[in-house]
């Protein structure tokens, strides 16, 4: 089998389920930004995975590459780049599997009603045979778009479970004698990511904190602003493998954005054992917080309501925070790498049915 990826930024969980693909069989070919990434990410060489970076990329090219693979499915990250609609175009002109990923939620705003709108007199069948979603709330977004049921598959976003899992597994033991009393945000430093909120409610806390302490890792606009400010460890952009270091230090992983169409990191973190407080526009929370259970949920934007509960994990005993970690750890099985690809893959079993 071979899959066409005509990708915007190729990040650690988009190669943990074409990994899975991999092992599942199939030969895979990736199209991918290389000159305008919000992340320094490096995609990694892995057997039967070939690379194509966009910047060397036109429409020609990229439609001589499909007409010579000819793929059983092309996977698009969307439709918001005109070049990768055009391929799709053609590749549906041509009778192609052609996948829309689709990682929004419905908003109720007038660009999605006339997206709705389009999606209804067929606009989007043009280009996409099926959508592929996250979750739920993707999934209704999907349906308005004129996707029909059986045109929708789930599991689009994955973490690397074998990754962050082995955190959980390898530093329980160490948890159990001396739980970490931090608080640790990964994001990109942007406004949206809910970092001024999240600044205020801990200036809050005052000597509520204790013991505990919030550290921040990520890159951005903001992180002039966030170094100079007092009480807070801030550290920069780290690629997964460094990254595990700092979660087995951690106690809590915190995401306040203020929006959130999905959130892998949400998923990453649980899979790693950290309980969770997660804003209430996360939609991956639909999935991996069970709120009371393995941490909170909070109103976004509210620095009162997520000030609340940071204070409930700080009053939580050690025995309480490892039982909210084992329960975000198994939450995490909801979804893998492996349902992930086998979602995409019966896209293609059920079309030759």
């Amino acid at each position: 089998m071979k899959i066409l990826y005509l990708y915007a930024e190729v990040m650690g969980y988009t190669m943990a389920t074409i990994k899975a693909l991999v092992e599942a069989g199939a030969e895979i070919h990736v199209v991918h930004w290389d000159d305008k990434k919000l992340t320094p990410y490096r995609m990694p060489i892995y057997h039967n995975v070939y690379s194509y970076p966009y910047s060397q990329q036109t429409v020609g090219s990229l439609i001589l590459l499909a007409t010579t693979l000819q793929p059983d499915i092309t996977v698009v990250s969307g439709w918001q780049d005109k070049l990768y609609l055009k391929v799709a175009r053609h590749l549906r002109q041509h009778r192609y599997l052609v996948v829309s990923c689709l990682d929004g939620q419905w908003h109720d705003n007038p660009k999605q009603y006339l997206a709705a709108g389009l999606g209804l007199l067929g606009f989007f069948s043009r280009y996409f045979s099926h959508a592929w979603v996250p979750g739920v709330y993707q999934y209704e977004y999907a349906r308005r778009l004129g996707f029909q049921k059986k045109d929708i598959v789930f599991d689009l976003l994955s973490a690397d479970l074998s990754l962050f899992q082995a955190v959980y597994q390898g530093h329980l033991e160490a948890k159990q004698s001396h739980y970490p009393h931090r608080f640790l945000f990964v994001a990109r430093f942007e406004p949206v990511k809910g970092l001024e909120t999240l600044l205020a409610a801990w200036q809050s806390l005052g000597a509520a904190r204790g013991d505990w302490e919030l550290h921040l890792i990520g890159n951005g606009s903001l992180k002039d602003q966030l170094t100079a400010t007092p009480g807070i460890v801030v550290k920069d952009f780290m690629q997964p493998d460094q990254l595990v270091a700092e979660i087995a230090e951690s106690g809590c992983f915190i995401l306040p954005s203020k929006r959130e169409p999905w959130g892998v990191v949400v998923h990453e973190f649980a899979a790693a054992g950290l309980p969770l407080i997660i804003s209430d526009v996360v939609g991956a929370g639909t999935s991996f917080l069970i709120s009371g259970m393995n941490g909170y949920q909070f109103k976004s934007n509210d620095i009162n309501s997520l000030s609340q509960r940071m204070r409930q994990i700080i009053a939580s005993s050690d025995q309480q925070l490892l039982a909210m970690s084992s329960i975000s750890y198994q939450l995490t099985r909801r979804i893998s790498p492996e349902t992930s690809a086998m979602n995409l893959i019966s896209i293609v079993v059920t079309n030759q049915s």
